[in-house]
């Protein structure tokens, strides 16, 4: 269990995290020099200087504050901790969208411990937006202030927005099943990367369905959405912070009728 005194240096130290991975990665968006390498044989994963530069920045942050606690990053692995608390870190969620121009990705952040994120952050530099959640906050901070994080409460799928960020969702057998759900929805949109959860979260999306995840893209999202009212599990009903597949709804009702149809194809 974590206290009041340690959740209110763990809030502190998270923001400062994003704060430093903003002034890393903002240098780097929208420039001609900016070069992408790839990290996937046979596809296209990029990473590109502003991905390392921002997880240097949250690591050198956690080096002075939180020396303790472990820490599991996209682009610079695992380092083990004492305190049974690991950092989930996605210095820039969307690095193709980050390339092409498009301010839909973000910064993820997460505090885990053996159960799952107990504290989650996105994080969209260049808009200047905040998600945050866990630790009894549901907030998002901007340019238009700062207000309650809350999901909707429709629960018809006919009347549901979904999001993935990607048309090819997983494997085959899994793309039919995300089109089965797509079907019957009334719009389904793609490509807004960790940008969607936060709608979800905002109140401004209902659904958001992907497979082929990793911990990182995940955990900052599932604890943003979860304090703001909303469920995230994998396709079989179970927890979704390991990764792999992830249906992300703004309430229960929602998301028992949308797991039920991915669980049918």
């Amino acid at each position: 269990m974590i206290d009041s005194k340690t959740s209110a240096e763990i809030l502190s130290v998270a923001h400062e995290m994003a704060d430093a991975a903003r002034a890393a990665i903002l240098p780097f968006f929208r420039t001609s020099s900016l070069l992408a390498e790839n990290k996937l044989q046979g596809g296209f994963d990029p990473v590109t200087a502003a991905d390392r530069a921002a997880e240097v920045a949250m690591r050198d942050v956690l080096a002075r504050r939180r020396p303790q606690d472990g820490i599991l990053g996209e682009e610079l692995g695992t380092s083990e901790g004492t305190s049974g608390l690991t950092w989930v870190l996605d210095p820039i969620d969307g690095t193709r969208g980050f390339i092409s121009g498009t301010p839909t990705w973000g910064v993820l952040i997460a505090l885990s411990d053996e159960s799952g994120p107990q504290l989650g952050i996105i994080d969209q530099p260049y808009i200047g937006e905040r998600f945050v959640g866990g630790f009894g906050q549901a907030e998002v901070a901007g340019p238009m202030g700062k207000a309650a994080l809350k999901t909707k409460t429709n629960t018809d799928l006919s009347k549901a927005i979904l999001f993935s960020t990607f048309p090819e969702v997983g494997t085959a057998a899994e793309r039919a099943a995300f089109e089965h759900v797509s079907g019957k929805v009334q719009l389904t949109r793609f490509g807004m990367d960790c940008y969607a959860y936060a709608l979800v979260a905002l109140g401004q999306a209902d659904l958001v369905i992907e497979a082929g995840l990793n911990a990182y893209d995940i955990q900052g999202p599932i604890a943003v959405i979860e304090a703001a009212g909303g469920l995230v599990t994998d396709w079989n009903g179970g927890p979704a912070h390991h990764g792999g597949t992830a249906i992300a709804a703004s309430n229960p009702e929602l998301h028992a009728r949308a797991l039920a149809i991915l669980r049918e194809t």
